[in-house]
């Protein structure tokens, strides 16, 4: 019998008998028991263990899908204001480049997201994601750099198993 995990918001549900074989105990961040193979009638002894995890702070509290470093978020704005039009950037991943997947980002309407896309705001600033590269790119920062020498917009994505030399296709594992 395996059990990865069993959790509760309130431990007063998980009941026991009041065996003296079996052990169990409960403090104020996790809870723990253990069977002996006596006390089992079939197979091996297990240990269950929940460990309690603060819940989520609210949503001003929450870190963003995708983040912007200060140097993107002027660069972006500038080329935004240049535009002259209420747009926001989508921000995708497709088949392709030197490592299997690359880096997808476009100025389009506001009025053009999907119903299933992610929609992240980013100090008034609007990111557009679809659900697919969402997955490849959550945790993701763009930064831009003006440098003579590999400037431009880089893309720091703490999923990508392998970068090619220009930063801009990656590889990922799931």
């Amino acid at each position: 019998m395996a059990v990865s995990s069993i959790s509760t918001n309130c431990p007063s549900l998980l009941r026991f008998s009041n065996n003296p074989k079996q052990f169990f105990s409960l403090s104020q961040t996790s809870v723990s028991f253990r069977s002996s193979r006596s006390n089992l009638s079939r197979g091996k002894p297990f240990s269950i263990r929940a460990t309690a995890v603060p819940a989520a702070p609210t949503a001003e509290g929450l870190t963003p899908a995708i983040t912007l470093t200060d140097n993107a978020l002027k660069h972006l704005n500038m080329m935004r204001a240049e535009r002259d039009e209420d747009l926001c950037l989508r921000i995708g991943v497709k088949q392709g480049g030197c490592s299997g997947m690359s880096y997808t980002m476009d100025f389009e309407k506001r009025t053009n997201a999907r119903s299933n896309d992610s929609i992240i705001e980013y100090s008034g600033f609007t990111i557009v994601c679809d659900p697919k590269s969402l997955l490849f790119l959550f945790g993701m920062q763009l930064d831009y750099s003006d440098a003579l020498i590999g400037g431009g917009f880089s893309f720091k994505n703490p999923n990508a198993s392998q970068t090619c030399g220009c930063g801009k296709s990656f590889a990922a594992e799931m």
